[in-house]
């Protein structure tokens, strides 16, 4: 069997997630998807045989990514403040950079359609963080309140941070990242 093109992959995730991102989950067909990745919709079946198995494919790659690029540089010896910063950082810098993909994660994890396998790689997500932040309380580093404040007030605060960055409200600088993590972890912080 001949090996998928890595090129019309890309194209199929890329437009996949503009086209979410302009229209969300519900109305997408791979008719468009496969028009806009620039490729005929037979092609598309080749490499997924169903919408279903295309959006399920996308975003267990999507999630693992995601994962990988918010822990990156986590080193577990380093101080908890600057380990936090750190993942904000990279939570930043990913919605800056992978908008689209992003917005495609959050519509397909809150869609029925998500696979039982999916909703368990999420649910690892949620508790490698959740775990994170339940040792920052212990050590009375992070306020004593329910896990999920501090999950939004994180999330939170990165999403709106990169809204108001791509939005020209705020510019795109190490002063206005510092400013932005300052507000945050004053905000957790015990």
């Amino acid at each position: 069997m001949k090996p998928k093109d890595e090129k019309k992959l890309a194209a199929i995730a890329a437009a996949t997630y503009q086209l979410v991102g302009q229209r969300g989950l519900f109305g997408l067909t791979l008719a468009d998807i496969a028009r806009a990745a620039h490729i005929a919709t037979s092609t598309l079946y080749v490499y997924y045989p169903s919408k279903e198995a295309l959006l399920d494919a996308l975003y267990g790659g999507a999630k693992n990514a995601t994962f990988s690029r918010w822990t990156q540089g986590d080193d577990s010896a380093a101080p908890y403040k600057m380990r936090v910063r750190r993942m904000w950082l990279n939570m930043l810098a990913d919605r800056l950079e992978r908008h689209a993909q992003l917005l495609f994660q959050e519509q397909y994890h809150g869609s029925p359609n998500i696979s039982a396998a999916n909703r368990e790689l999420g649910a690892q997500f949620a508790r490698f963080f959740s775990e994170f932040l339940a040792r920052g309380q212990a050590e009375e580093i992070l306020k004593a309140v329910p896990i999920a404040f501090l999950i939004a007030s994180i999330a939170g605060s990165s999403r709106e941070t990169a809204r108001q960055i791509r939005a020209g409200g705020l510019l795109d600088n190490e002063e206005t990242r510092n400013t932005a993590f300052m507000l945050c972890w004053d905000a957790i912080k015990a």
